[in-house]
């Protein structure tokens, strides 16, 4: 006969289930309160491309709207004036030039045999340790290879391309074969690029989870080839090579834009429909100065140049109830501060082996900290840079210049003869850094 329990031992048993299950629900919660991570990064967009940013000819509401809830920088700028080397900068943390494939500008089908090292830590294999569910959809160009590609590098889902861009309906990059990936297998969707990247990264933002999630959303507009949602309907002729060159206008750019920033909204509205939006922090930038149909006002040049207009670009940050609505700061950024950032207010421990070039701006972006002067450097194969507070240094073509960008940010009036010693200075601190990076690739 089974013994009759008594009151005492009842409630002393009840106690000691509510204590294990009060336990559990707050590791639980607590495990949720680090924040989602929703890190967005256009393909060429120019600096002046978003109508918050100045551009004239149409508007992006989503992400206007975004600026308005977040913080817009002015000073944001991208590890390189072209993607693969930027894309090694985001997910390393680090200088391109750091790493073999980050000298390469860009990787192309010659480059099959390069990639970013399988055993590099990355922002996702850092964070996927920490406990965070990663995905990356869209582009990535840092190797084509299974051990250089995404799901060997800390994300447990891929979806898009490996290539540096690719046709958005065939989804071909310049051969008779789909470049679209689902994680290490080739696949077949019908649908306009931009599209299928915003369904499914609003898919993911979508699902039930009890972890907290990192997406990378690499989107390839407003990258060549010049093609807009309804050229599907008359009939796209853009294939192969000459797309990267040929081809496009306003009108067709405008539309390319204005697809990708509602497709931001369809990821932005998921995150509110399943109430993740005040614990979600979402990052938007661009991997480079924009190309032919950018505005890059008031900047001199484009995509590929160290000149401003080459690696000066939008950077949005919102987060709910941390980062302050509608501020607009003038703090220099450049790429791997985002990825500082990330580990940072994620709680996520570098490797000790691999020292972050970034730093955590989360500081200005809470308004906790006051801008502060910043000394970064930029390299190609023809151009060397160095930004220290408001002076840029600059070579090219074998010239050398010094700007004051505090009042001349378009790079018009060169100050190297009337300010000497500043241009020593500032050269010098180029020298030095530049000397702790890789050699420059041999040219054949």
């Amino acid at each position: 006969m089974a013994r009759k329990v008594t009151r005492r031992e009842f409630l002393d048993t009840a106690v000691r289930t509510t204590a294990v299950i009060t336990a559990s629900r707050v590791g639980h919660s607590a495990a949720l309160e680090r924040p989602n991570i929703l890190f967005i990064l256009a393909d060429d967009l120019g600096y002046g491309d978003l109508s918050c940013y100045g551009r004239p000819d149409y508007r992006t509401p989503v992400l206007d709207n975004l600026a308005r809830q977040g913080m817009k920088f002015m000073s944001a700028y991208a590890a390189a004036p072209v993607c693969t080397p930027t894309r090694c900068a985001f997910v390393t943390g680090r200088y391109p030039q750091r790493l073999d494939v980050g000298l390469h500008e860009p990787l192309t089908d010659r480059d099959m045999d390069k990639g970013l090292p399988p055993d590099h830590p990355t922002v996702a294999s850092l964070l996927q340790a920490n406990g965070y569910d990663t995905a990356l959809i869209g582009k990535w160009h840092l190797g084509w290879k299974p051990e250089f590609g995404p799901n060997r590098h800390g994300f447990q889902e891929f979806f898009g391309i490996l290539s540096g861009a690719g046709d958005y309906f065939t989804h071909k990059s310049g051969s008779t074969a789909s470049d679209l990936w689902e994680n290490l297998a080739p696949i077949e969707r019908v649908g306009y690029l931009t599209d299928l990247l915003s369904d499914r990264a609003a898919q993911f933002v979508a699902r039930p989870r009890t972890k907290p999630f990192y997406l990378s959303l690499h989107y390839t507009a407003p990258h060549s080839p010049w093609e807009g949602p309804e050229d599907a309907a008359i009939g796209h002729t853009s294939h192969g090579a000459g797309p990267m060159t040929d081809g496009g206008s306003l009108k067709i750019y405008a539309s390319m834009m204005k697809s990708m920033d509602t497709g931001i909204g369809r990821v932005l509205l998921a995150l509110r429909r399943a109430k993740l939006e005040r614990s979600t922090l979402v990052i938007f930038t661009s991997d480079n100065g924009g190309e032919r149909y950018s505005y890059n006002w008031p900047f001199s040049f484009q995509k590929l140049y160290l000149w401003e207009g080459g690696i000066r670009v939008p950077a949005i940050v919102r987060w709910f109830g941390v980062t302050p609505a509608g501020r607009i700061t003038e703090q220099p950024a450049i790429t791997m501060d985002w990825t500082a950032t990330i580990l940072a207010v994620t709680g996520t421990p570098s490797d000790p082996s691999y020292a972050l070039d970034g730093e955590d701006l989360m500081p200005v972006c809470k308004g906790a900290r006051a801008i502060y002067d910043r000394t970064l450097f930029w390299r190609t194969q023809t151009h060397d840079a160095a930004r220290v507070g408001n002076w840029k240094y600059l070579r090219e073509s074998g010239n050398e210049h010094l700007f004051d960008l505090s009042i001349d940010p378009g790079e018009k009036a060169d100050l190297r003869t009337a300010r000497p010693e500043t241009f020593e200075r500032i050269k010098n601190q180029y020298v030095a850094w530049n000397a702790r990076m890789l050699p420059k690739l041999q040219v054949v």
